[in-house]
Order: structure tokens, then sequence, then C-alpha cells
């Protein structure tokens, strides 16, 4: 029996302001050498704090809601994650006011008044800021522990910058010169921030490449264990196997990510064929939030990943207004029906192996879900119970499956085919389809098809819009199960795909002049 939307729980919590101030100075003031060495020796606690900040960060309620607007998109990098999506071509949605990522459904987000758009910069940008307090608390220790946390700041500021670049310009390549955003360091003054101009897009990815070539030398024999909110040095790895798959650095990005990959094993194909992707737990996962019930996100009620993504949680948007997630038909067609992802989605016929037989409160998960063709169930609720009103699922930021399509993606296009079909072939016969065969023979085509492969395992976690950037891909939504209205197919590049610099950040930084902003773009039409 579909839930009424009256039954929506929202708890109130206490709202944490952030403003496009990047003041970089921990408590607002510069830390001397003097005062380093105090806090390292006599005040350890503080650098611990400043080190749980990099995790804490990535998943706070209350970055551009405050007393007046809560905005229930508001819930860190995973509601980024899912602006990115909804922003490509594999996520159709209802365009009703119970999405909260209309705005990126339709591109209206794109508009430097946005609040999508002041919530994907000041998530980067605070992270960042966390990274700098870090890397300044640290600054001429060779304590072994302080070496590790500059190795995870470095990394963390890394990461930030990759996010950043692919949102605010078009990709690395043939772009190199293209402005992008500031470079924000923490040897920078108050005066530095507040004249701060975009760096071209070569300057922020040679910042990105000596972070994490930093990071690695600090983080090297590293593990996080279970901590796997802790950066570690797979984690570095795969952050510059990213970096290098976006540099077209072939054979780097395929050695890095291989590098990556002895971090984790992938979910199996047992795994898989219930909901997952809810837990850190996974040796799949090589990086996540970690979110516990007591987390602000998870006591809001509903202002968090689960309530917008998973359709088998008890207290969501999805489940409780049908604003649910959906694949597109023309990609679910594409999946094998051999192939175990292709029931992460509901078949035309309403039905899917995952949750085939199950039932909550005597219905059937598809009747008291309200349930409809081509809906997800790739995540599942928290602790594995259907309608489970605490969403207290965990976020992946990487998972080793990535690495493995960006090892195969780095093969092929180094001029190793044969080794690249052989990676790719023996994961997804492995893991996934025991019938797959992959039929391309030259490297484009084993592109394009790494590409598809990309767009049904990382389904919903982030990639979809960067990957078609990456690509120089068009989005073509016509012709498929997106509502009417937001039926568009843009060309490859369209300026409409990027954001621009938020309005927050151009108020309080002289370095940027309006001219200098990334052009406006029309909202598109069908």
């Amino acid at each position: 029996m579909k839930i009424s939307a009256k039954y929506i729980v929202c708890a109130s919590a206490a709202l944490l302001l952030a403003s496009c101030d990047l003041d970089k100075n921990l408590e607002g003031q510069y830390v001397s050498g003097d005062q380093k060495e105090d806090i390292i020796g006599n005040r350890p606690n503080l650098i611990t704090a400043e080190v749980n900040a990099l995790a804490s960060t990535l998943n706070v309620f209350g970055t551009i809601s405050d007393d007046a607007n809560t905005y229930h998109n508001d819930f860190g990098v995973a509601a980024v994650s899912l602006a990115y999506e909804q922003g490509g071509q594999d996520m159709p949605s209802t365009t009703s006011g119970y999405n909260w990522f209309g705005t990126a459904l339709n591109y209206s987000d794109r508009l430097y008044t946005s609040t999508l758009d002041e919530l994907i910069w000041k998530t980067f940008y605070n992270h960042m800021k966390a990274a700098n307090n870090v890397l300044t608390l640290t600054e001429g220790s060779e304590d072994p522990s302080m070496l590790i946390y500059r190795g995870q700041a470095l990394a963390a500021r890394a990461y930030d910058y990759l996010n950043l670049a692919q949102t605010y310009q078009f990709t690395y390549a043939g772009h190199e010169s293209a402005l992008c955003v500031p470079i924000v360091l923490e040897t920078m003054s108050d005066e530095d921030l507040q004249n701060n101009p975009r760096a071209t897009v070569q300057e922020v990815y040679d910042q990105i490449m000596s972070d994490l070539n930093q990071a690695i030398e600090l983080l090297d024999g590293y593990d996080n264990g279970t901590n796997k909110d802790q950066i570690d040095i797979y984690v570095a790895y795969g952050l510059r196997a990213r970096a290098n798959l976006l540099m077209q650095n072939w054979a780097e990005a395929a050695a890095d990510a291989e590098r990556a990959m002895a971090g984790g094993s992938p979910y199996s194909r047992d795994d898989v064929s219930k909901p997952s992707f809810n837990s850190a737990s996974a040796n799949s996962w090589l990086w996540g939030v970690m979110i516990s019930p007591d987390n602000d996100v998870v006591t809001t009620g509903i202002i968090n990943w689960p309530s917008h993504l998973c359709s088998l949680t008890g207290n969501g948007y999805t489940t409780l207004t049908g604003a649910y997630r959906f694949i597109t038909n023309t990609l679910y067609d594409w999946i094998p029906s051999t192939d175990i992802r292709k029931q992460w989605f509901l078949s035309p016929e309403n039905t899917s192996s995952l949750i085939d037989g199950q039932t909550v409160s005597g219905e059937s998960v598809v009747d008291y879900f309200g349930l409809t063709p081509y809906v997800n169930v790739k995540f599942g609720p928290y602790q594995d119970v259907l309608g489970n009103t605490t969403n207290s699922q965990d976020w992946a930021l990487m998972r080793v499956e990535e690495m493995i399509l960006i090892k195969a993606e780095g093969e092929a296009m180094s001029g190793n085919v044969a080794a690249a079909k052989s990676t790719l072939e023996d994961f997804v016969k492995t893991y996934r389809d025991p019938e797959y065969t992959c039929t391309a023979n030259s490297a484009q085509e084993l592109q394009d098809e790494i590409w598809m492969q990309r767009r049904v395992e990382l389904w919903g976690e982030g990639f979809s819009l960067f990957d078609i950037l990456r690509l120089k891909k068009p989005i073509e939504r016509k012709g498929t199960n997106y509502e009417a209205i937001v039926q568009y197919n843009l060309p490859a590049e369209s300026q409409i795909m990027i954001y621009r610099i938020p309005q927050c950040e151009m108020e309080t930084n002289q370095g940027i002049s309006d001219d200098q902003n990334n052009p406006a773009a029309e909202q598109p039409t069908v």
C-alpha cells in the first residue's frame, strides 16, 4: 500500500552555517611555528578534530540552509552526487516539487544564483578548508602520525579540486588553458582569498597531481582498515588514477588503478543479488562516508541520501511521495538478461529477483512501496531491513569496481587492447554476468563499451555527468522514459552542461569579474 506523504517525518536540527568566505586559518587566525609545536605537543586532540573534519564535512546538514530556509537537498557530498546524476541521461525522475533535484534535471540550477550551485561550491571548498587546516597544523612535523595526516589532507584537497574542475569547466583534454576555479592553499592570507582569480585548468591539474604525488609518498604503507572514511594509500592511488584518466595519461591511469585495486575486492554476484551499496563494511569500498544514526543528516528524518534515492526506506521522498529514481528504458534494455545488474531495476513487468517474493507487513514489496517499472532497487535500506525508517546508510566515494574499469580503459587507450578485454571480461564474467563476452575490437570500441559498463555499474553514485563531459558525449533523453518536459537532446560540450561560479563567490572574491564567469546558457527546450 502506497504510504501517504503526510507521514513524512522531519525532525529539527541545528544548522551548520557556511559561507563563501574561504578563510583558511584555524579559528580565524594564522598559526605560527611556535604555536604549531605547542598544538602538536600539548593539544593533539585539536589536530585529531581537524583530521576528523576531513570526513565529517562531506556529510553535513546545513551548508546552505538557515533559520529562514531549509533545503531538503542539503546533506553534503551525496547530495552533490545526486545533482550530477540528475544532470545526465540515465536517471529519470519526477519533475514535481517533491524532487529536490529537479533544477539539476532541467538545468535551471546552472543559474549562478541557484542553491544547488552554491551547495556544490561550498561542499568542496569547505572540505578543502578542513584539509588546509590540517596542513597548517602539521607543517614541518616529522611525527609519523602527523605525516599520515598530511598525506590525507593533500589527497582530500586533490579530491575537491577534481570535482570542482569537472563542475566548473569542460574536461581537461582540449581545455587546458580555459579558466577553471580559484586555487586555495593553506599559505594564503585573507587578502589573497578575497582577490583570488580563477586558475586555468592546467594549473588546477598541476596542483592536483602535486598534492597526490606528495600524498602517495606520505601514505605509503597506510591502510585504513575498517575506517573507510579515512583516506589511505589505496584511495590516494585511486584519486590519481581518476586524474590520470582525465588527463589521458592512459598507461599511468591503468597502473594507478591496479595499485588501488589491491585495497579491496569487488562485490560478488551473490552480494549484489540483493539490495546493497549501503555499508562501508563491504570489501568493495575503498573510501566512503560513514553515517551513524545520530548524525544530523539522519536525525532530520528525510534530508539525507536514502530519502531521495533508496526505494525501500520507510521514511523518504521516494517511498512516501513517489519521487523515485529510475533507470532509462534504453539503458535497461542494453543490460543482458544474464547480468545480475539488470535486477537492480524493476522490469517493465514490475519484477526483480532482488525483491520478488519478499513482503512488508503482509504485502509484496512492490505493492507496499508502490514501485513501478524501471525504479531502482540497487540501494538497500539501513541494516537491510525493508521499510526501516532510519536512514543511516553509508555513502560510497570510491569502489574497487571503478578502479577495474579505469584499468581496462587505460589499457585500451594506451594500445593494449588484448589486456583491456581480458581485464573487462574477467570482472564482468566473474562478478556480474557469467555469459558476458566483450565484442569490442579497437581501443575506441572498448572505451565505449567500458563507458556503458560504468553507466550500469556506477549508476546513481555520481559519475554520470562527469563521464559525459570527459568523453565529450551528447546527452540523449528523447524517446526514453524521461518526462516529456525534460526530454532534451544536447550536443557534446553544450555550455549548459557545466555550472557557473556561484553568486556567493562572485560577491566575496574580487579576483573574478562578471565577464570571467562561465557564460550564461539558456535552459534547453524539448
